[in-house]
């Protein structure tokens, strides 16, 4: 865009009857000078938005780098493209250097502002997202830590009463009740498992249930073939199974 525009100040300046060397001096400072403009009122957008509806500041600035520009370039053109002609021509199109420029820098600070804006909001989804993401897994570890003990103290219970009279089942249900917790501390690094893993660990809660309540308990599960793959967070079925029970 800078070479454009220098290239297009060059043309409008030749076409005046200036030779190249003069035109080409022109565009070059003019465009050095609001190239400036434009990187200042971008960096300074970058690290401030004005609030809703309040722009004067911006409309300020804008208007103070045009006339930094414009008369830069009243001061610094005489000095290398000399000439009475080419001094008068200068001076007669400040008016109109000053309100080009205006504009330019108007573009860039409406652009700047637009593009800010939209990565402000895409941080601020990204910053949420994450946020709902931490406390979704710091409710569900809460859930494990609420789970585990409640549950283990339970089997212990059960595994207390039958040791005295049914020994063999004690053996079995403590063989079940180590294998669901060595399932459950595999999980804990796990956000998402697939539905037929989370059904099997299930099975194991619902052994040891069994042998708690005997022929009390009778659960059937029925899971369609294609539904295996699913994904969902670990341990998300095992509290809705221990409140039904």
């Amino acid at each position: 865009c800078g070479i454009a525009w220098t290239a297009l100040q060059t043309y409008v300046v030749h076409s005046f009857g200036f030779n190249w060397y003069i035109a080409s001096t022109d565009g070059v400072i003019c465009s050095i000078l609001l190239a400036s403009a434009c990187w200042l009122i971008n960096n300074n957008l970058r690290y401030y938005q004005p609030e809703k509806g309040n722009y004067l500041n911006i409309l300020i600035w804008i208007g103070a780098l045009a006339a930094i520009c414009t008369f830069g370039s009243r001061w610094i053109l005489p000095f290398l493209a000399t000439g009475a002609a080419y001094t008068r021509f200068l001076l007669n199109s400040l008016t109109i250097r000053f309100f080009t420029n205006f504009l330019a820098i108007g573009w860039m600070a409406m652009i700047s502002m637009l593009y800010y804006t939209q990565l402000d909001q895409k941080e601020n989804e990204k910053r949420k997202t994450e946020a709902e993401q931490l406390a979704r897994e710091a409710e569900l570890y809460n859930l494990r830590q609420q789970l585990q003990p409640h549950f283990l103290f339970n089997s212990l219970n059960s595994i207390n009463a039958l040791i005295g009279f049914k020994p063999d089942e004690a053996r079995r249900m403590i063989h079940q009740l180590s294998d669901f917790l060595r399932g459950t501390l595999k999980k804990d690094d796990q956000q998402q498992v697939p539905l037929t893993d989370e059904l099997t660990h299930l099975n194991l809660y619902l052994d040891i249930e069994k042998v708690r309540f005997g022929h009390r308990l009778q659960t059937e599960i029925s899971c369609d073939s294609h539904s295996g793959q699913a994904v969902l967070p670990s341990m998300l079925l095992q509290p809705i199974v221990e409140n039904a029970i």
